[in-house]
């Protein structure tokens, strides 16, 4: 069932747009929030943004579900590539231990 193509309120997803970015402009400089929690929601503005754009403007809103599925599967890989690529980007639980032996110069050689 095909329902009617209605033209939606771009003025409206314009300023949704607007105040989405002023928040995103906002969250760090007003420092409120922890590194990870200010990059948390940096990124959730980001990725509704992303969704405003993508369903009104690209239309996406008003095409079949497959072509939806189509534009949501570099996300969903792009989402799990970060996670699975995570634990190489932090630190934790590595440690460096120096060897026991100091290093020969080359004068020593």
């Amino acid at each position: 069932m095909d329902t009617a193509h209605h033209e939606p309120n771009y003025m409206n997803i314009f300023w949704a747009l607007t105040i989405l970015t002023i928040v995103e402009v906002l969250v760090p400089v007003l420092g409120v929030f922890s590194r990870p929690v200010n990059g948390t929601i940096l990124v959730l503005l980001a990725v509704a943004k992303a969704l405003l754009v993508a369903l009104y403007f690209m239309h996406l809103r008003f095409e079949r579900t497959t072509l939806g599925v189509i534009a949501l599967t570099p996300m969903i890989i792009c989402v799990f590539l970060i996670l699975m690529l995570l634990p190489d980007l932090t630190d934790e639980g590595r440690t460096y231990t120096p060897p026991d032996t100091p290093a020969v110069s080359a004068a020593e050689h």
